[in-house]
């Protein structure tokens, strides 16, 4: 489903990400770990040209995502990204928050955006909230929100950049049950992540990224029983003592 190979990232002098090949197949949970800095953020988002790259290629389900003939506004229908800090539309409701992107981007009805809105926020838990506004919102409900709105657009493949890193640690849990669902459903995705337990448990592959680069790939069982790096190692035993 994504394949990204040899790809290289500068920010000026500063190189964020070295000759990094990634292949995440279909249905697949993929964890991006690893010390601040590591490029994390950065690789999540070249995923859909948030960022750009300066050399290597970017595949999602068979569309090249830099290339120059790629229409990338498209191309981003099909990949769902839900950020840290939420970037819900304060003005909007949260009903016009989901509705918004099916009804201005694939032409949806209104009444067709709204009966699918509805489906996804109740079975996120926020059925009694569809008419409130995002200020009236705990963190966690307007992260739930904002993985609502991303869903509305029936995507391919889901990036999550540290989803749960603004929130208050009581709202964790709600936002983490619900990509729990969606990888009990079979939805490929990317999370960066510090929660471990939720990448243990959940994850299909851990990459662990270190100065901008991939340092190890490992099935969760795998990497955190027995690290193969030493980079590897210092990360978790610091992690984990934590």
């Amino acid at each position: 489903m994504i394949s990204i190979k040899n790809v290289n990232k500068s920010f000026g002098e500063h190189h964020v990400l070295t000759d990094i090949d990634l292949e995440v197949p279909k249905s697949n949970v993929i964890a991006l770990i690893g010390p601040s800095g590591a490029g994390k953020s950065t690789l999540i988002r070249t995923i859909n040209a948030l960022e750009g790259i300066d050399t290597g290629e970017i595949i999602v389900n068979g569309t090249s995502i830099h290339a120059k003939s790629t229409n990338i506004n498209k191309a981003r229908t099909n990949i769902g990204f839900v950020f840290q800090s939420f970037n819900l539309y304060p003005f909007l409701s949260v009903l016009d928050n989901v509705t918004i992107s099916p009804i201005k981007v694939k032409k949806q009805s209104k009444e067709a955006a709204e009966k699918r809105a509805i489906e996804l926020l109740t079975s996120l838990g926020l059925g009694d909230k569809v008419h409130a506004f995002p200020n009236r919102l705990s963190g966690g409900q307007q992260q739930r929100v904002a993985i609502a709105r991303a869903l509305a657009m029936d995507p391919e493949v889901m990036l999550f950049d540290e989803p749960t890193s603004a929130l208050d640690p009581e709202m964790v849990k709600e936002v983490l049950d619900a990509i729990r669902r969606l990888a009990h459903d079979g939805m490929t995705m990317v999370v960066v992540t510090h929660e471990m337990g939720f990448a243990k448990e959940i994850c299909d592959n851990i990459v662990f990224m270190a100065e901008g680069k991939i340092v190890e790939v490992a099935p969760p069982s795998e990497f955190f029983s027995n690290p193969k790096t030493q980079r590897a190692q210092d990360f978790l035993k610091a992690v984990l003592n934590h």
